[in-house]
């Protein structure tokens, strides 16, 4: 099939390429260059330049900067970083349609979903690529952390919706994210600031950026500190991000992008939803001896091998993360003539990691590299203004993983290695994408990826019992071949109107670690996956009256088959992926923004998302018994249907009290199932937030600007549920029924509170 699909498709990467280096030799007049379509965009204070460079004006920028066609949502500072205390990139992206957020494993981790392509998940990002000044922060196995990610150092992030491999090739079946740092001309100074709020929350952080001739340098770091708002759950972390170009001559350009965090997080056990009812935030959960009710806990072998266990909570289970993330990054961009820019970019990134949390405990290396080149021309395709661009890509990663058994006590001890992983990872692939101005009016765009993916590696599992030690050797070796092509159409019949259809394909090949860990949650093989593809509509259009007012509005359908769907066991236990043959994602979603009278504005994100399977059987067993059950026409786990981000504020214009807004929002999220058979739901929640704020220059003294913000969080004190993992159904033994939603509710392992309210506040000084 894929075969099939390789050769039909053969032809037009070939088209464009020609597009895109010889078939464009007019320059494009200014007047028809602006065909670029842009979604909703909330705007920041910086200048929208190409990434990671202030390039000279008429330099030719990356074809990923603006691309027609696409749903994107461009948010900037405003509201979302430069006046509250953003504590992690989660608040910061509800502000974009289509976006779910859950909290991950301590600190800044959350995961991020696109159109609840990722919401069963709450250990790693997957089914997107993240990029940040046009490098990739997505590892080669599709895994992405927002550890990394402290808002403060950016101006701009872009939400690419739906799926996009022929833009940005293998995992991005959800869509994409484009992280922009803030620029040394955009910073032309120096900051340094400081948050505090409850549950001891420290955050100090120091921006410095300039130029100088054909230098530009911004360099951003920061150290964050808290006790956690539940039970053993203090965190440090530890951030350094650098972006610099030197600019030789006025057609090339040289950036270096540098990354390094840090990350200490205690961490405390996923309690069941009948443990959130009577404990949310597992408070006097310092010992499984003598836990207060509602504690969850966790069963380690007492010798850390087998046979008799001991009970321990997360105090004395000694559960945390001690991780580090190093990406260094270079790129050199050459406009070969007017209309003509070459790139080529290369990157090292490892995530390093010790992950001594629950039963298990995991220890391992993750370094990888990935290489770039394309080439963007513009000019005229037949007498039609246009732009192709062409591009090859290369990454690789050589991971190595080992898991033990927990032992109790004595802070966070091993026990015996259960599993030790070997893996290489490696895609190659090209993509091609052609732009036609087809007249004033209207817009075309074709575009097509066809990478290749190649998965080696073993896992050796370990079973200890009194007789002895088994060991068992499971090994893979896939490859995977994929092509994703993508058309699209723009009509603006006036500057206030656009209308866009597209029609996309997505593909995701399963991670090394994916084809290592069983149903039952433990080191063994689960090799027989296959790539997750997607095939999805879009139908919207964005109305733009006055400049104070832009309302979008996009309709999606998306065909899903194979996706990759992930639960947990039961506590303790490791999630394990599997296949769901066939599904459907379709939905709405609406954004607006809107300046409806001096100083005041109203933003809202909503999103309708409705996931079903349409072919999926699972078959589910206990003791002697098997049974079949058809899934088909039942909901997706971990998606809700509604969410809404509402947001109203004011900012006084003029006069004494210049500077001086504020602002309240709302963030609704729909309850949801979170297992197969739809038997049991984690409850939605509606919480508000209240900010005030005040910004003004400083006349006649050392300190330029001066920034003060104010903010609560949770402001009725609203016990939610911030994140729920995906449970997997059970069988009775003795009846060979299916157990009902009443043992669900009692199975650990699923919930994370949200915060309770929250008072946080802050000050930054520019000089």
């Amino acid at each position: 099939m894929r075969g099939r699909r390789a050769a039909a498709g053969a032809g037009l990467p070939l088209c464009l390429a020609v597009i895109a280096v010889g078939c464009l030799p007019t320059p494009v007049r200014a007047e028809d260059a602006a065909v670029t379509l842009e979604e909703l965009t909330v705007t920041g204070d910086g200048p929208r330049g190409a990434f990671g460079v202030a390039a000279p004006p008429g330099s030719s920028a990356s074809v990923i900067e603006q691309p027609v066609g696409q749903v994107v949502t461009a948010i900037g500072r405003q509201g979302t970083i430069a006046d509250r205390p953003a504590t992690s990139i989660g608040s910061v992206l509800l502000d974009s349609p289509g976006i779910t957020v859950r909290q991950g494993n301590g600190a800044r981790d959350v995961v991020v979903s696109i159109r609840g392509n990722n919401a069963r998940s709450t250990g790693v990002t997957k089914n997107m690529v993240v990029l940040e000044d046009g490098f990739v922060m997505t590892q080669p196995d599709g895994a992405s952390r927002f550890d990394i990610v402290d808002p403060r150092a950016y101006s701009r992030i872009d939400v690419f919706r739906g799926p996009q491999s022929a833009l940005f090739g293998n995992y991005a079946t959800g869509g994409a994210l484009a992280f922009r740092t803030r620029t040394g001309r955009e910073i032309d100074g120096y900051e340094i600031g400081t948050d505090a709020g409850s549950f001891g929350y420290l955050s100090n952080y120091f921006t410095v950026g300039g130029v100088s001739g054909p230098v530009e340098i911004s360099l951003f770091a920061s150290d964050v500190r808290a006790n956690g708002y539940q039970d053993h759950a203090s965190y440090n972390t530890q951030t350094i991000n650098l972006l610099a170009s030197y600019t030789p001559s006025p057609d090339t350009r040289i950036t270096l992008k540098v990354i390094n965090n840090d990350l200490f997080a205690a961490l405390p056990v996923r309690s069941s939803l009948d443990q959130f009812g009577v404990n949310p935030y597992q408070r006097g959960c310092a010992s499984g001896l003598a836990p207060a009710p509602g504690c969850t806990i966790i069963n380690l072998f007492r010798n850390g091998l087998f046979g008799a266990t001991v009970p321990v909570a997360a105090g004395d289970g000694g559960f945390l993360r001690n991780d580090r993330r190093t990406i260094v990054a270079a790129r050199i961009e050459h406009d070969i003539d007017a209309q003509t820019t070459w790139r080529l970019q290369g990157g090292f990134d490892e995530r390093n990691f010790n992950q001594p949390f629950y039963a298990t405990s995991s220890r391992g290396s993750y370094p990888s590299y990935n290489l770039l080149t394309d080439l963007t021309r513009r000019g005229d395709f037949f007498g039609l203004p246009a732009t192709g661009y062409v591009a090859l890509s290369a990454s690789a990663l050589d991971s190595h993983i080992s898991t033990y058994n927990r032992a109790p006590y004595g802070g966070p001890r091993l026990g015996g290695l259960i599993g030790d992983q070997d893996a290489v990872q490696a895609n190659l692939g090209g993509r091609a994408r052609g732009e036609v101005a087809l007249s004033d009016q209207w817009t075309g765009v074709a575009g097509i990826s066809a990478e290749n993916t190649w998965i080696t590696g073993r896992n050796r599992a370990y079973a200890y019992a009194a007789a002895g030690t088994t060991t068992t050797l499971a090994t893979a070796d896939r490859s995977f071949l994929n092509v994703a092509p993508e058309l699209a159409l723009v009509y603006r019949p006036s500057t206030e109107w656009a209308f866009r259809g597209r029609a996309a394909t997505g593909y995701t090949t399963p991670a090394a670690s994916n084809l290592f860990i069983t149903p039952a949650g433990l080191p063994g093989a689960n090799t027989q996956l296959q790539t997750q593809e997607n095939l999805g509509f879009d139908l919207g259009a964005d109305w733009t009256p006055t400049p104070g007012l832009r309302l979008s509005v996009t309709g999606f359908y998306e065909f899903f088959r194979n996706e990759l769907v992930s639960q947990s066991p039961g506590a303790g236990l490791m999630a394990y992926t599997f296949n769901a043959p066939a599904s459907e994602h379709r939905g709405i979603e609406v954004g607006a923004d809107w300046a409806f009278a001096p100083g005041w504005r109203a933003t809202a994100a909503y999103t309708f998302d409705d996931q079903i399977y349409t072919d999926y059987v699972e078959q589910l067993s206990a003791g002697t018994r098997t049974a079949r059950f058809d899934r088909a026409g039942n909901h997706i786990p971990g998606v809700p249907a509604h969410q809404l981000l509402a947001r109203i504020g004011y900012d006084q214009p003029t006069g004494p009290l210049a500077g001086l807004g504020a602002f309240v929002e709302t963030v609704f999220q729909d309850d949801f199932y979170i297992d197969n058979a739809n038997l049991l739901r984690a409850p939605g929640y509606a919480i508000v937030n209240a900010n005030v704020h005040y910004a003004t220059d400083l006349a006649g003294g050392y300190a330029k600007r001066l920034n003060l913000y104010l903010e609560v969080r949770n402001l009725f004190d609203t016990t939610y549920v911030a994140s729920a993992q995906n449970l997997a159904n059970s069988l009775n033994a003795a009846t060979g029924l299916q157990n009902g939603a009443a043992l669900l509710s009692a199975t650990t392992g699923s919930v994370f509170a949200g915060a309770p309210r929250t008072f946080m506040g802050g000050m930054k000084l520019s000089f």
